[in-house]
């Protein structure tokens, strides 16, 4: 059976990119989103926030070194991955990433946090999600 795997993600970075190079040469940068979702529960507006780790590769990684810091907005376009290693003391350790293909940047905006949008209200955690 075939398999499909596509993430797309829209959020904001809770640092500043993190840039580093393999040892051959090719360029790494680290950094985390924060995704949000809003949801009605018994009348009552919520947001519910999920951090994820994002690591994009190559020319794009330096532009995002270059050109985003913490609170920009991004649109992540890319897959799940699974990093696996073991610590000095042998210790299996691992962790779910999106490996960015593409990262649009997203336009600086005004502070509007007492006028959020409601139009995309989910009714409740986890329902159809």
């Amino acid at each position: 059976m075939s398999s499909f795997n596509k993430v797309i993600l829209m959020g904001n970075l809770t640092k500043d990119p993190d840039l580093r190079y393999t040892p051959k040469g090719v360029s790494v940068t680290e950094f985390s989103l924060a995704v949000s979702r809003r949801f009605r529960q018994e009348e009552e507006l919520k947001d519910e926030v999920c951090f994820v780790d994002i690591v994009v590769f190559g020319k794009q990684a330096e532009n995002c070194k270059q050109y985003l810091a913490k609170g920009n907005g991004v649109i992540v376009d890319g897959r799940l991955n699974q990093r696996r290693w073991e610590t000095a003391d042998g210790q299996k350790r691992s962790k779910h990433e999106v490996v960015a293909l593409n990262v649009t940047f997203m336009p600086k905006r005004q502070d509007t946090s007492s006028e959020r949008d409601d139009r995309h209200v989910d009714e409740a955690p986890g329902e159809g999600n």
